[in-house]
This record gives structure tokens, C-alpha cells and sequence, in this order.
């Protein structure tokens, strides 16, 4: 089916037709995570949101390579060109390689991504592992007069670039913005200009992550990694790059100028950007220490959770909001959205109940009319820079109908029914990426299972007491018959499941 895709661009700052460079093919370049300990909420959102698109676009009939980078080296602490690079503090503080805290939370990361039904990206390079390439960068950047060697670094000469482009055109600032806001930092060192950013960085005597360059052993500035890798993967010019709303600036105004300064012309077509995740109205972040990791959620495991959330309710939760709104964390949102997860499950194995469709004397017919105009309503949602809160409330009207029919007040064929079917499942499932969950976790499923099997064991006791001896043994050898071994001992009833 064809489908026109509007999107918003960040650069033009507003919608935009999706148009492939290539016709049939889309290339995605998604800024990936620094993998020095678990991943929270904060970063589900980016993955859940840029699944999305994947799906969608592959829904459409794509073909699409996914990118999304690991940064595992040169990443410092607050995104800045001195300090101890993040994951060598992690190793440091814990005494082990560098490496294998990366391996370790790359790992884990993998896990929560499943576990949030994101499908895996086609590559997904590591920035250690592209080293070569952010070197060639960084000589193309020098050879072409916009990056100067000082003490063995190498830094962006971002006033140099402003005077023959312009600095700033993502993120809306200007040069003297960005010299106004660094003033406050201590002197300028090695930079010719505050403002400037680093692009290879000399590495100090303790720094254990480095590598050697025509300039110093050292290794490269955070900003080089998804420009190199990006290029390599994607191409001189790709269709999108993706990430978080706090890269805007400076993190891809930075890779704006790299591409711009190496080869002359921008490498993006379209910018997107996921709003926030916040808690008590600030960004959720590692950086202010507000953060839950996402195996807490999934446990229950932390001071500010009633209890755990199953990943199908996290990322239900994420695709209640627009992509580009802000999601603010709270017990009970999370709640509300685990019962409309719910809701929506609920109607899907209705549904399947209903398959072969239902005939009531005297109600009205689902026509099929009503499930065209489903289909398209849910269409014109997701062409509506993926209006996945859209897609949920049309969703929910077909849970109604859904509802009418189990109530007997309704009557459908098996054609319409199976149409139905197919519709929910395209945009529940496919689409959005959802799954059919429980919504509790592990330990609460746990729970509730003992909890029933000591209901079950009070009856017997209340046999007992009765001297009802048959119902007694009856319920001892049903229990049985499922695997539970009940023993009885001078301090009550135990039970064990032996299956």
C-alpha cells in the first residue's frame, strides 16, 4: 500500500514528506548508548521510539539499514573535552579492563533491548573498533584548514568554520551563544577558542584507552565516532540520523560541522529527536543521578517503584506520548498504562475467540466498512510523524467493538473477523512493537501462584477439621496429580512442586 510519510525534521523544524535518497531503500543512523553501566528509562525511550520507525518503515516495504553505534572509548565525563573517559573511571573504580566493563553493559543493554521487544539494528559498529576511520576524519578536517594540533590533541576550529558556514543551524544558537555560555569555564588550555571541540585528544599517563596517531597516543573526541561510522555504513549522505533531544547540542551540531568541514556538504537529510524522559519535572540521566535502570523497573528493585513493571509495559508506557513530547515518570502513569496494556490484550484474545465470526438474531453487523476506516485511521496516525498515541486510541475503539461482541450486542462475519484480526495485529504487533504480557513480573507471578496454592491448602485443612477425610484426600491427590507433594507435619501443611 502506498503511504506518504511525514516526518519532523529538527533542521527545518517542521514536517517533512519522507523522500529515500534511493528509491525503495532508507539508510538510519541512531546514536547508541556509552556502555558504562545499565541502561534506564531514559535510554528506552531513543531505542523504543527509532524500533518504531524501523518497523514502520519496513511495514511500508523498505529496505533498511539500521545503524547504532556502542561508545566504548572517548566519551568523557559531562560531555567534555578533559576528564576521565567514562567507562576507564568505571574500570578504575572497579579494577578490572576497560573492555570488559564495555562487553559487560553491552551485554546487559542487549538483554533490556529485547526484553523491550526492539528489534536488533543491522550494524551496530563499536567506536573503539573505527579508530582508523576517526583518524582519516580528523586529517580531512586539517586538510581542508577547519581543525589545528595543539600539545598532541587536535581540536574543530569552530570560529574558522562559522565565518565560511554556519555554526549553530540545528540547535538554533549562534557563535557568540556559545562563547557567552562558556565563559563561565575555567580558561580556555590548550583551545584556541572555548568553543572550539576536540577531536583527537593526547592521552594522559594514566589513561589506559589509547592509540597511536601522527599526533600523540590518544584517542578520539566523543563527536567523531557517529560521523566516521556513519559514513562508512551509510554513506557520504544518508537518509536519517536519530537520537535523544539532548544531542542536539553539541553532540550533532558537532557531527554537523565534521561532515560539512571533511567533504564539503551535509551527510543528514532528515534530523530526528525523541523528547525526554523526566522525573519531578527534570531529565531522567546518569549525570544527575536520578535515574532507574531498567532491571530495576523490571524487578521492583528501587526506593521510588511500588513495584516491578514488565517490559511490555515500559514500552507501552513510551508510545502513549507522541515521540516528541516530554514523558514524565510516576508510579501511577505506569499503572495506567500496564491497564491499558491490558486492555488491548485483552481484545486481542477476544478476538481470536471470535474468528469464525458470530451471528446474534435482531443486533447490528461489524461491517467491513468499519474496519477499512480502522485500518486507515491507524495509517494516517503513523504517517503523521508516527503518532503512536494515535494508533493506541484507534486501537482501543476497536477493543470496544470487540467488547459489544463478547456482550451479544453485536454480529460479525468471519470475513470482517478475520480482517479485524489482521488489522490488530499489524499495528499492535508489528507496528508497535507489542507483545502479549502478563504485566506482572517473575516475582510477583510467583507470588500469586503460592498464594493460590495455599488457598487451596486451607480448604484441605478446613477438611480436615471437618473430618471430611475424602475431600481431604482428594484435594491432596488432585495436587498431587499437578506435581505438588503436600506433606503433613506437627507444625501444618508444606508443599513442594516436584514438576
Amino acid at each position: 500500500m502506498e503511504q506518504s510519510l511525514f516526518i519532523y525534521n529538527t533542521l527545518s523544524r517542521q514536517k517533512e514528506l519522507f523522500r529515500p535518497l534511493v528509491e525503495g531503500r532508507v539508510g538510519m543512523y541512531v546514536c547508541g548508548p556509552t556502555v558504562y553501566g545499565d541502561a534506564h528509562l531514559g535510554h528506552a525511550r531513543p531505542a523504543i521510539t527509532f524500533d518504531l520507525l524501523f518497523r514502520y518503515l519496513l511495514h511500508l516495504g523498505y529496505k533498511v539499514r539500521y545503524v547504532r553505534n556502542i561508545t566504548d572509548v572517548g566519551h568523557l565525563e559531562h560531555d567534555a573535552d578533559e576528564g576521565e573517559d567514562k567507562i576507564a573511571k568505571k574500570a578504575r573504580l572497579e579494577q578490572i579492563e576497560p573492555m570488559e566493563v564495555a562487553q559487560y553493559y553491552t551485554n546487559r543493554f542487549h538483554d533490556a533491548m529485547a526484553a523491550l521487544g526492539c528489534l536488533p539494528p543491522s550494524i551496530e559498529p563499536h567506536a573503539s573498533g573505527h579508530i582508523m576511520e576517526q583518524q582519516q576524519l580528523v586529517q580531512e578536517i586539517m586538510d581542508h584548514g577547519y581543525a589545528y594540533e595543539s600539545n598532541g590533541s587536535v581540536y574543530f576550529d569552530v570560529e574558522k568554520y562559522d565565518k565560511d558556514h554556519r555554526y549553530g543551524i540545528l540547535s538554533g544558537r549562534t557563535l557568540d551563544n556559545i562563547k557567552d555560555a562558556s565563559r563561565e569555564l575555567a580558561g580556555v588550555g590548550e583551545k584556541r577558542n572555548q568553543a572550539d571541540f576536540a577531536l583527537w585528544k593526547k592521552a594522559q599517563p594514566e589513561h589506559i584507552m589509547r592509540w597511536p596517531s601522527k599526533w600523540s597516543d590518544g584517542f578520539p573526541g566523543w563527536h567523531c565516532e557517529c560521523t566516521a561510522m556513519g559514513r562508512k555504513y551509510l554513506g557520504e549522505h544518508f537518509d536519517i540520523h536519530g537520537g535523544g533531544l539532548d544531542l542536539v547540542f553539541p553532540h550533532h551540531e558537532c557531527e554537523i560541522a565534521q561532515a560539512v568541514a571533511s567533504q564539503g556538504d551535509q551527510m543528514v537529510h532528515y534530523w530526528m529527536h525523541n523528547n525526554m524522559i523526566t522525573i519531578d519535572g527534570k531529565k531522567m540521566g546518569k549525570s544527575y543521578n536520578n535515574f532507574i535502570t531498567l532491571p530495576q523497573f523490571f524487578a521492583g528493585e528501587h526506593e521510588r517503584l511500588e513495584r516491578g513493571y514488565s517490559p511490555m509495559t515500559i514500552r507501552f508506557f513510551i508510545l502513549q506520548a507522541h515521540y516528541r513530547s516530554t514523558v514524565d515518570f510516576s508510579n501511577e502513569a505506569l499503572q495506567s498504562a500496564e491497564k491499558g496494556l491490558q486492555r488491548l490484550m485483552d481484545a486481542w484474545k477476544a478476538l481470536q475467540r471470535l474468528a469464525e465470526g458470530q451471528k446474534v438474531k435482531g443486533q447490528p453487523q461489524v461491517e467491513m466498512k468499519y474496519v477499512e476506516e480502522l485500518r486507515q485511521k491507524c495509517y494516517d496516525a503513523m504517517n503523521d510523524d508516527l503518532a503512536s498515541p494515535m494508533v493506541i486510541s484507534h486501537l482501543f475503539d476497536a477493543c470496544r467493538v470487540v467488547n459489544t461482541l463478547l456482550d451479544k450486542k453485536a454480529s460479525i462475519t468471519a470475513e470482517v473477523a478475520q480482517a479485524l484480526i489482521q488489522v490488530f495485529h499489524t499495528f499492535a504487533f508489528d507496528i508497535l512493537g507489542l507483545t502479549v504480557d502478563t504485566g506482572a513480573s517473575n516475582k510477583e507471578r510467583e507470588a500469586a501462584f503460592g498464594a493460590v496454592v495455599n488457598m487451596v491448602l486451607e480448604q484441605r485443612q478446613q477438611a480436615k477439621a471437618e473430618k471430611n477425610w475424602a475431600l481431604s484426600d482428594k484435594i491432596r491427590d488432585d495436587l498431587a496429580a499437578l506435581g505438588f507433594e503436600v506433606k503433613d507435619t506437627k507444625d501444618g501443611q508444606t508443599w513442594t512442586l516436584n514438576k
